[in-house]
């Protein structure tokens, strides 16, 4: 059984940071990608941003040059550094990641059970 628990969401004010964490643990042979998505009140959920198991990452638009996802393969943990943020980013923040449990079956995406982050203005 595979567990992605989230941490460091919380109450922020605008032009503030946060740095959310998020630790894979259980039975995992590998981890390959590795997601941030959010959901805010009232939208679709989003993906935020992107790392491969080779480091290369992925930003949506709306977070370019002000978030930063960075994992570590050691701790089977993937980050989101926010920085500059605004009332828009308001969303539970959920991590994913695409994990093979045995070297015989495909991965499957796993999530986490989600993280409040609120900006206030």
């Amino acid at each position: 059984q595979v567990q992605l628990v989230e941490s460091g969401g919380g109450l922020v004010q605008a032009g503030g940071s946060l740095k959310l964490s998020c630790a894979a643990s259980g039975s995992i042979f590998r981890i390959n990608a590795m997601y941030w998505y959010r959901l805010a009140p009232g939208k679709e959920r989003d993906l935020v941003a992107t790392i491969t198991s080779d480091g290369s990452t992925d930003y949506a638009d709306s977070v370019k040059g002000r978030f930063t996802i960075s994992r570590d393969n050691a701790k089977n943990t993937v980050y989101l550094q926010m920085d500059s943020l605004k009332s828009v980013d308001t969303a539970v923040y959920y991590c994913a990641a695409d994990i093979e449990v045995t070297i015989f079956l495909r991965p499957m995406r796993y999530w986490g059970q989600g993280t409040q982050v609120t900006v206030s203005s």
